[in-house]
């Protein structure tokens, strides 16, 4: 992708991106674009970069060369606060503050903005009822903790969403419940990325699929890209 593309893009746009984990090149020359309004997979084989490609995405990463852009904003000139909360990023293991649901979901914000309203827009967005604002968040089942963290992220209202690993400890049903969650989400317009290395679970939820594999990406559909991908990309994440 060149970057008078990557300038028109309505979500995240990646150029010639590389990305460097503990002193060597882990990615090299990807290109891809992560619209708003869609579901985009990260897939690929253990240790192929998935999880430094999502860091790199809201600059918790800096990639060694390559730009990520924002709605065609180079996204190294904006301060690193506002650009994570446009781009959300929620952990492969949901980490659960002491205290209540609603303790958590309002953990930085405002007071002004930790109202009622908004606590249960998030919580009903990622698929839970509002009783829960009550529960203790540290006696929640791992597939409602996976839900907390996801609402605790939309309650900054982001315009994309980054995900390591949603479903990694989930069982199938709860993994269900997650994948209709995030399309129903891309639906009203969020952008999400999502890391994962459940292929079934990709072509289920995702437009597109970005296929990591020996420091290279390819793009293309989930049709086009899981019916012929290796056994190993099955394999846990990286």
């Amino acid at each position: 992708m060149s970057a008078r593309l990557a300038d028109r893009i309505d979500g995240l746009a990646v150029a010639g991106l590389a990305v460097g984990h503990g002193g060597r090149a882990v990615l090299r020359d990807v290109a891809f674009a992560a619209r708003k309004g869609s579901v985009t997979a990260l897939v690929g084989p253990s240790g192929a970069g998935k999880s430094t490609l999502l860091r790199c995405l809201n600059r918790l990463l800096l990639p060694l060369a390559g730009d990520v852009l924002l709605d065609g904003v180079d996204t190294a000139g904006l301060e690193p606060c506002e650009l994570r909360r446009r781009v959300g990023l929620v952990g492969q293991t949901p980490v659960m503050l002491p205290g209540s649901v609603r303790e958590n979901l309002a953990y930085a914000l405002e007071p002004a903005t930790a109202d009622e309203r908004r606590l249960t827009h998030a919580l009903r967005a990622a698929g839970l009822a509002p009783a829960f604002l009550d529960r203790t968040a540290g006696a929640l089942s791992g597939g409602e903790r996976a839900r907390v963290a996801l609402a605790r992220a939309l309650t900054r209202a982001p315009e994309l969403l980054l995900l390591d690993e949603p479903t990694a400890a989930l069982d199938a049903d709860a993994a269900r419940h997650v994948g209709a969650t995030l399309t129903g989400l891309a639906r009203d317009g969020l952008g999400v990325v999502v890391a994962t290395h459940d292929l079934g679970f990709a072509a289920d939820v995702a437009d597109q699929v970005v296929a990591l594999r020996d420091g290279t990406a390819v793009v293309g559909t989930p049709a086009e890209l899981l019916a012929t991908a290796p056994h190993e990309a099955t394999e846990p994440a990286s």
